[in-house]
């Protein structure tokens, strides 16, 4: 059993016009009113489109628009905006021949990639205090943070959760650390005071017994003085 085979013919009238039947336009034409006309190479769009006498008569792209490929459009697409709004910036300038490439703002990550570059961006997550940064966010990727246990504290831009102050010998904490903020340390006041308190005291009594040594010789040495033996014969 056989088939029908469909037989297509191409007829191509001057100036490059092609007239189809049957069969589909090559990959350098389109088809427009069942007519092969030559396509637009890229930079340019379809300004008259070919007749029985003429080929397709093709304009470059004005400017902020384009066409990446050859093709029959009537109109060059129009080049695509890198919205701030949107967390994107320019990556590559839009031209007659290629769209604006856009691509994350400094301290965004991409959300809608595409080849080369971006649709769409938001800001990386910034860690709260109690957390540290446990991979830094970068253009396709959002930061990670990690919560710092109960012996350690950040404040949310440390890379790693610090371990609490120890307060030294001769200090005492007033106020206990947390996972945002450190313990803080205060020099112990009162023994000090103390210290010199007892230290003044005992200087005060080694002054007054000095002193009071010092007068009891001497009066011992006056009632010595006094009270010598005498013979009244």
């Amino acid at each position: 059993m056989f088939l029908p085979a469909i037989i297509g013919v191409v007829m191509f009238l001057p100036g490059g016009r092609g007239i189809c039947f049957g069969l589909t336009c090559t990959p350098a034409e389109y088809e427009v009113k069942e007519e092969c006309c030559p396509m637009c190479n890229p930079g340019y769009y379809v300004y008259r489109h070919c007749t029985e006498d003429t080929s397709t008569t093709c304009a470059p792209c004005p400017a902020s628009t384009y066409t990446d490929a050859h093709s029959g459009l009537e109109a060059c697409r129009r080049c695509t905006v890198c919205d701030s709004s949107a967390g994107l910036r320019v990556k590559r300038e839009c031209s007659s021949t290629s769209d604006t490439l856009c691509e994350p703002l400094e301290g965004h990550y991409c959300t809608d990639p595409i080849q080369d570059g971006c649709r769409g961006a938001v800001e990386h997550t910034k860690c709260k205090p109690g957390q540290s940064i446990k991979q830094t966010g970068t253009t396709y990727t959002d930061t990670v943070c990690i919560d710092c246990d109960s012996k350690t504290f950040s404040d949310g831009t440390f890379t790693t959760c610090k371990p609490h102050t120890q307060c030294e010998l001769g200090y005492y904490i007033t106020k206990e650390g947390t996972s945002s903020s450190d313990t803080e340390c205060q020099m112990l006041l009162v023994p000090v005071m103390i210290a010199v308190t007892l230290l003044v005291v005992i200087l005060v009594v080694t002054a007054v017994t000095v002193t009071a040594k010092v007068r009891i010789r001497r009066r011992g040495k006056r009632y010595f003085h006094f009270d010598q033996p005498f013979s009244l014969y």
